[in-house]
């Protein structure tokens, strides 16, 4: 027996015997990701692979597939021409089975998916949003949805995700904001290590797991005018202290595969970035797993960051900065071997990233076990179990921004409610991108969500779209009008779309009534590569929601969207409002569970809500030095961070330190009681923030540090308590080193960045 096939040998081994009986040309072929879509035809019920991915698999073969199974316009793979999940199943199977036995060496392909809120395949669970998953501030309940995230890809076939997004917001008119957990990255760090272990399981080659990518590595929110891509312009320490600790702490939870981003820090592209892929990743924190580029990236260095003379040199740089694989594969499979033949790379180089791709292919598992069971995969994929799961993360990630005079929960004297806006009954407005066709059936808008709440009195519910998210058709005004004057309470949905044009057509916004046009209609507002200059509500939909507030009925606005919304007219006017960022498919069953008291609503922003778009950027952990307001306005946001209301109360009290002065190398515990005070059952979102009084290099006032989500009875006390030592005391120091410098600290705890109860801790130089 050949040693890579013993599967007593370890992986490393394994792969390191394999790399020897390679040829150039193989080789290279474990470097290059083809689009997996364009390998096949679907046609009445068979799937048949295309000659030019069979010839490929003979003349070197083919490292990865991105795509096999993604369904979206980009692919043009929908409802009608895709594959179930068990057809699927089926397919990656022939794939893969060709794969292995028509290259010379029978080595597996590595099948790369799209996962950033569920497989991005038709018949898979589409959850919440990161945005809103990360204002669930509930790290265990996202690990429980990674985990039915790697079940449902690997059931399929599906080996490696392009998820978790670890980027730290810091202008939300970037198109991206709803793909990220937060604007802080110690929150963000507690996810990603959830979403690693939740991915990857206990053993990468279980029939439960796939290879976590970190992505994108680094800097990628914080690019010039929240536009994407765009150049990043911070220092290192800002960099090491902000941008890379999510990074650094999914690392350090065992992460499979990173992604750089495609932006440039300081004038070096993150592709070829040396400092970070190498310095930092590899030899700092010592990851040994597989660096793919996001697509596209590799040409950009020629075309578009212009650091490189053509494709050539391009990839030349790229993998001798530390690159192993190509997404698209375009530049590598064309460069490289004449980068090889003309002396341009060292094929040291090029064996350091193919020993990579293979011992992450010998960990997964797929040369001993490389195919799945298509019955399994019918099981698996959208389980009823991960419904409840889609649906209990959007109950919990919603949060209630205002709640004037008890305008929530409604109950029987609400009345009749008129559900009217763009956002009521348009299931792919909910959903966010990344995702594939749905039918409709299987997405519960909040009109759908409000109509089975009230099955039994349906006489109760109208509806209007009203308008659209975008444009300035006024058509809908009168009939929404008409629907509100019938009704005591309106609920208007509105906000913003981060749908594709999945063919569904548009409505007639009269009747609410799907129509067909000859001109297909798209609003889309919000989505990679979507960015805004404001951050107010487009179209006409504020008209809209101003000429219904004048009957003077209840007014409670849900917002559905993938970025923070900057509308002071609502702020003031309306009686109640709700973030419910996208909710995924279970969305409308879970605002109607909180519109109607069915849920408590604990859901807390994770990142800070401008008054305007001129205050930004205005995430809370900015500089002491960053001013307090402009002419026309002070600087603070209108919903801070860590904010969000509840239909009970919570009172703090007993604030306690175990010790009021530590050594530099010691610990301490921090313990508050806080209590239910209400006459509801609730969740309270404990908060832990830290100030260092005075420092060598400044420092943002206030920094999270620790949080629980705890659940209280109507008047249950329970104590929570935090450690505080070297982590949370910690920065970059002018060395540009971890340090603990002795002196001053203000501990906080409380409900929202802005509400805290304080104390103080000195760090002594002993210790």
């Amino acid at each position: 027996m050949l040693l890579y096939k013993d599967t007593t040998k370890s992986a490393e081994k394994r792969a390191e015997h394999l790399l020897g009986l390679m040829t150039l040309e193989e080789k290279v072929g474990q470097l290059v990701q083809p689009f997996g879509w364009q390998t096949y035809e679907y046609k009445d019920g068979a799937v048949t692979l295309t000659e030019s991915f069979k010839e490929q698999v003979k003349n070197g073969g083919v490292g990865s597939l991105y795509g096999v199974l993604r369904a979206d316009p980009w692919t043009g793979v929908t409802l009608e021409n895709g594959l179930s999940a068990k057809e699927g199943a089926e397919a990656v199977n022939q794939i893969q089975r060709y794969a292995m036995e028509h290259s010379r060496l029978g080595i597996p392909i590595l099948i790369g998916e799209e996962c950033s809120h569920g497989h991005m395949a038709i018949d898979n669970t589409v959850f919440p949003v990161p945005l809103l998953l990360g204002s669930t501030w509930n790290v265990e309940l996202y690990r429980d949805m990674c985990h039915a995230v790697a079940a449902e890809t690997r059931a399929q076939g599906g080996a490696v995700t392009y998820s978790p997004v670890l980027d730290v917001v810091r202008d939300p008119r970037w198109g991206r904001t709803e793909e990220c957990f937060s604007e802080d990255p110690y929150l963000i760090g507690e996810f990603a290590a959830a979403a690693v272990q939740g991915l990857q399981g206990e053993r990468l080659d279980s029939d439960g797991s796939v290879a976590a990518t970190l992505k994108h590595f680094a800097g990628y929110g914080s690019s010039e005018g929240g536009r994407n891509a765009g150049p990043v312009h911070m220092g290192w320490r800002e960099l090491l202290e902000v941008d890379l600790y999510p990074f650094k702490k999914a690392v350090e939870a065992g992460a499979a595969s990173i992604m750089p981003a495609y932006n440039e820090i300081d004038g070096v592209p993150c592709t070829v970035n040396t400092e970070l892929l190498e310095e930092v990743l590899r030899k700092q924190w010592g990851f040994d797993g597989l660096v793919i580029t996001d697509c596209g990236a590799i040409d950009m260095l020629a075309a578009g960051h212009d650091v490189a003379e053509d494709g050539l040199d391009a990839s030349v740089q790229a993998i001798e900065a530390g690159i192993d694989m190509e997404m698209s594969g375009e530049m590598f499979g064309r460069y490289l071997l004449e980068a090889l033949h003309q002396g341009r790379l060292n094929v040291e180089v090029l064996d350091r990233a193919v020993l990579r791709v293979l011992t992450l292919k010998f960990k997964l598992g797929l040369f001993d076990n490389p195919y799945v069971d298509p019955e399994r995969a019918e099981r698996v994929i959208g389980s009823e179990e991960h419904l409840g799961l889609a649906r209990k993360l959007a109950e919990e990630g919603i949060v209630l921004l205002k709640n004037e005079n008890g305008a929530l929960p409604l109950d029987d004297r609400s009345g009749k409610i008129a559900v009217i806006g763009p956002n009521a009954d348009a299931g792919y407005n909910q959903l966010g991108d990344y995702t594939s066709p749905q039918p409709p059936e299987k997405v519960a808008t909040v009109l759908k969500g409000i109509r089975a709440r009230l099955a039994k009195e349906s006489e109760r519910v109208l509806y209007a779209p009203g308008c659209r998210i975008k444009g300035d058709d006024r058509e809908g005004f009168e009939y929404a009008l008409a629907c509100a004057k019938q009704a005591d309470t309106v609920v208007m949905v509105v906000g913003g779309s981060s749908a594709r044009d999945f063919g569904e057509g548009t409505i007639d916004l009269r009747t609410g009534a799907s129509k067909v046009s000859d001109n297909s209609w798209n609003d889309m507002d919000c989505g990679e590569g979507i960015d805004r200059m404001t951050l107010g509500l487009a179209g006409v939909q504020l008209e809209l929601m101003q000429e219904i507030h004048k009957l003077g009925k209840r007014f409670i606005v849900v917002y559905i969207n993938g970025r923070p919304i900057a509308e002071p007219w609502i702020d003031e006017h309306a009686d109640a409002i709700l973030e419910a960022w996208y909710p995924g498919q279970e969305g409308g069953h879970a605002v109607a569970g909180i519109l109607f008291g069915d849920v408590n609503p604990s859901g807390r922003l994770t990142v800070s809500v401008p008054k305007h778009v001129g205050q930004l950027p205005v995430y809370y952990n900015g500089k002491r030095s960053r001013g307090k307001r402009y002419l026309e306005e002070d600087s603070k946001a209108r919903y801070p961070f860590g904010y969000g209301l509840s239909y009970t109360t919570f009172g703090y009290d007993h604030l306690k330190m175990t010790k009021d002065s530590i050594g530099v190398n010691e610990s301490a515990v921090v313990s508050v009681d806080v209590t239910n005070t209400g006459s509801m059952a609730g969740a309270e979102v404990v908060q832990l923030y830290i100030s260092d009084v005075v420092s060598q290099a400044s420092r943002p006032l206030m920094e999270l540090k620790g949080f629980a989500k705890v659940e209280l009875a109507p008047g249950e006390t329970k104590t929570v308590s935090f450690e505080i030592g070297k982590e949370q005391l910690q920065y970059i120091g002018r060395d540009m080193e971890p340090v603990v410098e002795p002196g001053l600290f203000q501990v906080h705890i409380g409900r929202n960045v802005n509400d805290t109860l304080s104390t103080s801790l000195t760090v002594r130089e002993d210790g």
